[in-house]
């Protein structure tokens, strides 16, 4: 892929723009961070107006540890293309990192109102409400999501606890019994169900 996209480095300025972004993408999958930089770069000066470059150039900037930077690339990626929603779900992450809770809420919930069934997203929403000490707020975006990943046995602890934590021991008994079911060896989920039989 690499060396098929290369080919296309010499070519206008579009082309080029959409070949150097696709590099950048695939450096950065591999965790080459000074490689998907620099053709994060070339993407973005080949076209300014290009979202996925500009969504590129703020990972790579946001795997650097420049939170507002990276937050000021999506923003410029939103700002040429409104849909761009890996831009709009990156920019949540990246309030999330600044600790602007409310910011990263706004995010992920326009992203919702596009991908109405995305688990990442109802799991993003999930997260913020529990940070936000908002367990009941949790355990509706929680229920929303095991109704898309209805065998994830993460969701399905994460449940138990919070209904442990809320002290409906039947609710939080039903939901480890799903979670160990589908993942049996997780030691806290057992370690749950073995006190709750023991009381």
């Amino acid at each position: 892929a690499l060396e098929t996209l290369k080919m296309f480095e010499k070519k206008d300025s579009r082309v080029k723009s959409a070949a150097a972004t696709n590099l950048s993408f695939l450096y950065y999958l591999e965790n080459e961070l000074a490689q998907a930089t620099k053709y994060a770069d070339l993407a973005v000066n080949s076209d300014r107006y290009n979202p996925a470059a500009l969504t590129n150039k703020g990972n790579t900037v946001f795997a650097n540890g420049d939170y507002e930077k990276a937050a000021e690339f999506y923003k410029e990626a939103l700002r040429n293309d409104s849909s761009c929603t890996e831009a709009l779900y990156n920019l949540g992450l990246t309030y999330k990192k600044l600790n602007r809770i409310d910011q990263a809420l706004d995010c992920f919930l326009k992203l919702h109102a596009i991908l109405r069934n995305s688990a990442q997203v109802l799991h993003q929403i999930a997260n913020i409400y529990e940070i936000m000490e908002d367990p009941n707020q949790a355990v509706e975006w929680l229920l929303q999501l095991i109704s898309v990943v209805p065998t994830d046995p993460h969701v399905l602890s994460k449940l138990g606890k919070l209904y442990d934590n809320e002290g409906d021991k039947s609710q939080a008994f039903h939901y480890y019994c799903e979670s160990y079911r589908y993942f049996p060896s997780n030691i806290e989920v057992i370690e749950w169900l073995g006190a709750y039989y023991i009381d």
